[in-house]
């Protein structure tokens, strides 16, 4: 008798063996022909299509993820037949297969959602907009629910007893996925509210960042700093804190110039009629001057303004006359924007001088162009100042004197 029951147990073990080596043998025939179908299949229809979708899903390896769903179909069915005389290991087997069913199925979703992903980018409407955020967020779901769905199958636990499991432990989950929480909000407030684009500008100096936002996912914006470093800023901190987008710039149709230069105060003086004469070989004044000086002269000899003193009556400065002169020089210069502001006024004296700050806009957005338009314009208003008598401002440190 324990011969018969040693005989039969081996018969059915390796009865068992063979028919497990058989079905694996099969199941990759089965993926190979799918897999080679499925590939084929896919390139014959992206090469006949206009759209870039299935050249995505080729890329992305979609194909061979779902090639493997007819091989495990063909196991899940194989597994009952095979382990018919052990009802134990086919329940093991079964869960295991079903578990490895629904995390190749989330496998397949994610390289759909990445292909989709690659496309929306490539559409001009849809480059600048956060489509990382969105779909994380779908996979979180999934993902989530794909978990909930294998602990069901492993434990054997109802929706209900497990839901009620999830509650009672929400807070530390809450806790756990705060930065995500807090991410997927941020990315909807900065999709719905425009705040960032894909290709912006910003500068937030509490990260160091200054450069081109280059990717927006749900719980990170990365930033292609202009000294090609990349600087990693939370999602939800383009919210809660204060940042600079510069892309109002970029869409008009100039970028502002605005800096100043410092003149001593004791150089501004009333000007002589020499002087006004001297001035009017300056092409650019020439005629201001010559109007200018007709009505000033005018408005005096209808007062009888004494002019023996010249602070009495109204008289020409060399510092106003230097201030039309540099709105004169930019409104004649070809890379300033015409139809914007431009102007050159006088600030709030300092102990330091009387500041003369240069208020328009380059016509040139680009950083090299724009630079090289400003200092252009200040290296000529540096030579004219002595021109007009004018002294720039320059701090001197007092030397103290040596023992000898």
């Amino acid at each position: 008798m324990k011969e018969l029951e040693f005989s039969y147990t081996l018969n059915a073990y390796t009865s068992v063996l063979i028919n497990t080596a058989i079905m694996i043998v099969l199941a990759v025939v089965l993926y190979r022909v799918a897999k080679y179908c499925l590939v084929y299949l896919m390139i014959v229809t992206a090469r006949k299509t206009k759209t870039k979708f299935d050249d995505l899903l080729v890329s992305n390896k979609t194909a061979k993820y779902a090639a493997q769903l007819l091989p495990l179909w063909f196991i899940k069915h194989s597994v009952p037949v095979i382990l018919v005389r052990f009802d134990y290991w086919e329940g093991i087997f079964a869960t295991v297969v079903r578990v490895y069913i629904i995390i190749l199925v989330l496998y397949i979703i994610r390289t759909i959602l990445s292909a989709l992903r690659d496309y929306l980018k490539s559409l001009r409407r849809f480059s600048d907009k956060p489509i990382d955020s969105y779909l994380q967020v779908i996979m979180i779901t999934l993902t989530t629910y794909g978990v909930i769905m294998i602990i069901m199958l492993i434990f054997n636990t109802k929706p209900a007893t497990l839901l009620t499991t999830f509650g009672a432990i929400s807070a530390i989950i809450l806790l756990i996925f705060k930065d995500t929480i807090l991410g997927f909000v941020a990315s909807i407030q900065v999709s719905v509210n425009d705040m960032v684009r894909i290709g912006d500008w910003i500068t937030m100096t509490k990260f160091g960042a200054d450069g081109d936002v280059i990717e927006i996912n749900l719980a990170t914006v990365k930033v292609r700093n202009f000294d090609n470093t990349t600087t990693t800023i939370p999602t939800y901190s383009l919210i809660s804190d204060s940042f600079q987008n510069w892309r109002g710039m970029l869409d008009s149709p100039g970028r502002r110039i605005k800096r100043h230069i410092l003149i001593k105060s004791h150089s501004i003086r009333f000007l002589e009629d020499s002087d006004i004469e001297r001035l009017k070989s300056i092409q650019l004044i020439k005629e201001y001057l010559e109007t200018r000086s007709a009505d000033i002269n005018k408005f005096n000899a209808q007062r009888n303004i004494d002019k023996s003193v010249l602070i009495n009556g109204r008289n020409l400065t060399n510092f106003g006359v230097f201030r039309k002169y540099i709105t004169q020089y930019l409104s004649h210069y070809p890379g300033i924007q015409k139809d914007m502001i431009l102007l050159c006024r006088q600030l709030q004296p300092t102990p330091n001088g009387i500041p003369l700050e240069i208020y328009c806009f380059s016509a040139d957005k680009r950083f090299e162009n724009y630079e090289y338009i400003m200092a252009d314009i200040f290296d000529h208003i540096f030579a004219a100042v002595p021109y007009f008598d004018l002294e720039l401002f320059e701090f001197q440190q007092a030397v103290e004197p040596t023992n000898t």
